[in-house]
């Protein structure tokens, strides 16, 4: 699991567009972010495009499921089709 959105979303919707795997997507109630497409921008940016532009600062880094630079850069492989 990469990044998560919490229950302090606002729904402006600023992260949606600015994500490169469309990893986040609208919920029932608020913002998602899909753990299987999240690669916290690992492979296209230095950092992660919706913490930047995230106006009350709630896309932290999953605690229950942090993973390695290594494997955020393997699932970009794969979704990407770049497997080189």
């Amino acid at each position: 699991m990469a990044l998560i959105i919490t229950d302090d979303c606002i729904n402006c919707a600023v992260c949606e567009a600015e994500c490169p795997n469309v990893a986040i997507y609208e919920g029932d109630e608020i913002f998602e972010i899909d753990q299987d497409r999240c690669t916290e921008c690992v492979g296209h940016f230095e950092e992660p495009q919706c913490q930047l532009v995230c106006p009350v600062d709630c896309i932290p880094v999953n605690p229950a499921g942090i993973e390695s630079h290594a494997a955020l850069l393997e699932k970009y492989r794969v979704l990407t089709g770049r497997l080189q």
